[in-house]
């Protein structure tokens, strides 16, 4: 009966698993359906842009064109009406010139026709007739203005879509998550000279396996890649996949996305834990701020929460916090005395996790590190076998130490702007470095033996903190430096109770 029931839900574990899949499937396919109608819309639309703008260049071409002849037509016009007029009044005065000469044939008297003749052979010898070409200064041919689009035609005719560039190929042995930076590589499944630029396109998501169209977050864009890969960096890491797909264009069009590929990019998130943190602390996600009215103003912010709480009706950023770990918020007795301490609200069980802290500038005293979740409410981090910090006193001067079950070793090294956390939970191991040189500042080494929680002191300044990150290379190289050397802080090693 059991082995039926068992063999039962693993079938009906992988109809569900199935079913999803299908869902997820038709989901993609409705997606696409609606793409391929849009799009379609949308080169057709292109098309009429592209033919509008033909029609507009050869309506130009055409206004210039007609504007030429016309302007040769008139210059033409003008030189044989120029030629007309010279050669119509030179044709006046030799026809009056003629009419003199005929007359004068009957002049009787001598001398009169000898004065006569010299007057006749002396305009004959000034007549324009006589000096005007009688050739035309222009032609009519306009032959020269003619054009001829048998080539254009041909062109035209032999007009078609141009080829739509294949889908790339990301290459996933060249892809790179490192520093909390990704950097993607892609190739094309054949050389295509006409492709200009690719688009690649990325979104945080809490799913593995292929992209979802029903996911939490849009797609982003990063347009005109010109290369085969392209590095994101600066990300914070506060989901634990991100998907990627890239497409290529020409001057024309856009190809397919590629196959989307799921890289990991799990890091560790958290924010403080207001709810338990001192009263004299002002605390909002991740920054944690001394306040010096004692908390007056948080108190009846807090037992509003409390009385909201009891309703039964948990507020979204209480729910949303709870679903990282069962150690969290409201879980433990809030923090006094002289304990200017919060903790984090997400425990470590396991793995190995960096995250960063920066002090303000005026900034009295603080200290970073990690305690257990059974710290007691007037414990100081450092003065007990259950708490690990670094702390910072700027009062006076500046000291510098390593605390640990109520001893201290002072560091004699620079205190940096921002301090790097370090937990290797499964290989004992809490180190502090400088965030910005990845200095290594202090390390202790110990054997943990509970669930650990980010724990932070601060009077008369602010924290802020910054997670969702990876451990950095360097740290990486510089831990297995360090665990191939003797213990960095064997006075302040133990074994956790």
């Amino acid at each position: 009966m059991e082995a039926q029931k068992e063999a039962l839900q693993r079938i009906i574990s992988t109809l569900a698993h199935k079913n999803d899949e299908i869902q997820n499937f038709i989901e993609t396919l409705n997606h696409t359906l609606k793409g391929v109608q849009a799009n379609a819309s949308s080169v057709i639309g292109e098309l009429d842009e592209e033919f509008d703008g033909l029609y507009s260049i050869l309506d130009e071409m055409k206004e210039s064109m007609t504007s030429s002849i016309k302007q040769a037509e008139s210059y033409k016009t003008q030189e044989l009406q120029n030629q007309l007029s010279q050669c119509s009044k030179a044709l006046e005065n030799s026809e009056e010139l003629l009419e003199f000469a005929t007359r004068s044939l009957d002049i009787k008297d001598t001398e009169d026709f000898s004065k006569a003749a010299r007057q006749i052979k002396d305009r004959v010898t000034m007549a324009s007739a006589f000096r005007l070409s009688l050739k035309p200064k222009v032609s009519d041919n306009m032959t020269h203005l003619m054009v001829d689009f048998s080539q254009e035609r041909q062109m035209l005719q032999a007009l078609k879509f141009l080829p739509v560039p294949r889908a790339p190929e990301i290459v996933l042995a060249d892809c790179l998550v490192a520093d909390n930076s990704v950097t993607i590589s892609w190739q094309m499944p054949e050389e295509d000279n006409k492709i200009d630029h690719y688009v690649l396109e990325y979104r945080k998501t809490n799913f593995d396996g292929l992209p979802r169209i029903k996911d939490e977050r849009c797609w982003e864009s990063i347009d005109y890649v010109k290369g085969t890969e392209y590095t994101l960096s600066g990300l914070r890491f506060d989901s634990k996949y991100m998907n990627f797909r890239v497409r290529a264009c020409n001057k024309a069009v856009a190809g397919d996305y590629s196959d989307p590929v799921t890289l990991e990019t799990k890091a560790l998130v958290f924010n403080l834990d207001g709810s338990s943190s001192h009263l004299n602390l002002k605390v909002e996600d991740s920054y944690v701020e001394w306040d010096s009215t004692g908390g007056k103003g948080q108190e009846n912010k807090i037992k509003g929460k409390e009385n909201k709480g009891r309703s039964g009706t948990p507020s979204p950023k209480r729910s949303s916090v709870s679903s990282r770990s069962p150690l969290i918020r409201g879980s433990r007795d809030r923090f006094t005395g002289e304990s200017y301490t919060v903790l984090g609200d997400t425990a470590i069980e396991s793995g190995q996790h960096y995250w960063e802290v920066k002090a303000q500038k005026d900034c009295k005293s603080y200290s970073v590190g990690v305690a257990y979740k059974n710290l007691g409410k007037f414990d100081q981090l450092g003065k007990t076998n259950t708490s690990w910090c670094v702390h910072i006193n700027n009062w006076l001067q500046t000291t510098f130490a390593a605390k640990h079950n109520n001893k201290a070793k002072v560091l004699d090294v620079v205190v940096p702007d921002r301090i790097g956390v370090y937990c290797d939970f499964d290989g004992g191991q809490l180190s502090f470095y400088n965030a910005s040189s990845k200095q290594l500042l202090y390390t202790f080494k110990t054997k943990f033996t509970q669930p650990l929680l980010p724990g932070f002191m601060v009077w008369c300044g602010g924290l802020t903190v910054t997670t969702g990150l990876q451990v950095p290379t360097a740290v990486k190289t510089l831990q297995k430096s360090e665990n191939g050397l003797s213990g960095s802080a064997s006075s302040l090693t133990n074994v956790a109770q």
